[in-house]
């Protein structure tokens, strides 16, 4: 079973790397070449390092040798922005192993609702935690059409 420990600065680059193999392997499954390519163009170590650092909350999944299986953030405004897990941890539900952390700190900062922009690849994880879909984000990376939905859950 993976462990879940807080966020250090040293993990940026090995998040931004899960980012990016996370979208180029998952994300085919309900996106086209081009938009998987220009979706995974969006990791970036400095902008991993300032997001994971600005005073959210980031979980990082691992396993027993210490190696990065997944990690999901909270803001304090309820914005649960990230939530990825590496090609290689399929299968071991690390996605809700760390939305469980989440809406548990949720609820213990006496947050009302968590709300997110969910892929079309995360939206089923959200709705079998009985998240509300508000509607679709319909969006342009680099010049490619891309979506996702905005989603919430009051708690």
């Amino acid at each position: 079973m993976p462990a879940l420990r807080p966020y250090h600065p040293a993990d940026a680059i090995a998040l931004t790397d899960l980012y990016a193999r996370s979208v180029r392997h998952y994300g085919p499954r309900a996106y086209t070449p081009a938009q998987v390519a220009a979706w995974a163009a969006t990791a970036d170590v400095v902008r991993t390092a300032a997001r994971c650092s600005d005073g959210r909350q980031v979980w990082v999944a691992q396993d027993e040798a210490g190696f990065v299986l997944g990690f999901g953030d909270l803001e304090a405004d309820g914005h649960l922005d990230m939530l990825y897990a590496a090609p290689e941890a399929e299968g071991l539900h690390v996605g809700s192993l760390l939305y469980a952390a989440i809406e548990s700190h949720a609820c213990e900062q006496g947050m009302e609702l968590i709300f997110v922009e969910a892929s079309e690849l995360a939206r089923p994880l959200f709705e079998r935690r009985g998240f509300t879909l508000l509607g679709r984000n319909d969006l342009l990376l680099d010049g490619v059409a891309i979506h996702n939905y905005r989603m919430e859950k009051r708690l």
